[in-house]
């Protein structure tokens, strides 16, 4: 078919793909792969000494002071960055099994389905700043709806933004309740495109519920948890709307996370080597984690085939 065609045809046949993917390739270009390599050289450099004199090289030392403990951004980085670990790690920890829970739930037919799956999904569709003010409302130290149940019950009222031995726990609160609606409903979709006739071979085969969950559903489903521990781990290092209506990173770190560090030292000309260095090394964290969890689960399927 293709020889009976004039050759300008053949030759733009040819050329269609790739004029097609040319729009795209041009602005990854743009806005990821050339900003990326700018970040990594800039972190290289200091700024002058004033707008006007030209930036100073220095190599990797903004990386050496940053791991520092003597340093004044080295010693606040290690904490942070302590923090952002026990932040993530928690978040994706409790919301996705609560969001497989809250799947499980809504994909069976109960009274009120519809409400539940609002109910769920609610938090998720809110401004981020709108759900961190509502936690602010009920943290709050006089008049907030948690400490008001603490006193009703004979209890200390708590600080919840104040205390460094559970503002972290607050923020992290926050943040589960803000996007486990959000996993829900990828959970929900992976477990409605699970054809219904193996689990009624399963039940045939005499498998309970539980049977079936563990051998069945949570390995049909390892394709979305892989997808949703990378969205959910990457999201947790991108926290900062909390943080500055909750405590802005108050007491004294304790409460800070590392989006938001890299927030606060924008706001000086004389921080930005370091800003950059903070930034190239968060976004290689993110992908050894991403990389790393990939080649797990591909691991895992092939061993299970």
């Amino acid at each position: 078919m293709s020889e009976h065609l004039p050759e300008k045809t053949r030759n733009w046949s040819v050329l269609t793909p790739y004029l097609l993917v040319a729009p795209t390739v041009i602005l990854v270009f743009l806005f990821t792969v050339y900003p990326s390599f700018q970040t990594i050289y800039q972190s290289l450099f200091q700024p002058g000494l004033s707008r006007s004199d030209p930036p100073i090289f220095v190599g990797l030392q903004n990386y050496v002071d940053l791991f520092d403990s003597t340093h004044f951004l080295g010693s606040r980085l290690m904490l942070i960055f302590r923090n952002t670990l026990v932040f993530a790690g928690a978040t994706v920890a409790i919301s996705l099994p609560i969001a497989l829970v809250m799947a499980l739930l809504v994909n069976r037919r109960v009274r009120g389905l519809a409400l539940w799956r609002f109910s769920f999904f609610y938090p998720t569709v809110l401004p981020l700043i709108g759900a961190a003010s509502i936690w602010a409302f009920l943290y709050a130290d006089t008049v907030g709806l948690i400490n008001t149940v603490l006193r009703s019950l004979g209890l200390p009222s708590v600080n919840w933004t104040g205390d460094p031995n559970v503002v972290l726990l607050s923020v992290t609160v926050v943040n589960i309740w803000k996007q486990t609606g959000f996993y829900m409903i990828f959970y929900l979709a992976g477990l409605q495109s699970i054809p219904r006739d193996i689990y009624e071979a399963a039940a045939l085969d005499g498998a309970g519920y539980f049977q079936q969950l563990f051998r069945l559903t949570l390995p049909l489903l390892r394709r979305t948890t892989l997808f949703l521990l990378i969205v959910s781990f990457t999201y947790a290092f991108q926290t900062v709307e909390h943080l500055q209506v909750l405590n802005q990173g108050n007491p004294a770190d304790r409460g800070n996370l590392l989006l938001y560090f890299v927030f606060q030292l924008i706001g000086s000309r004389r921080n930005l080597g370091y800003v950059n260095a903070i930034t190239v090394i968060l976004v290689g964290l993110l992908l050894i984690f991403t990389i790393s969890n990939f080649l797990i689960f591909e691991r895992g399927g092939d061993d299970d085939q």
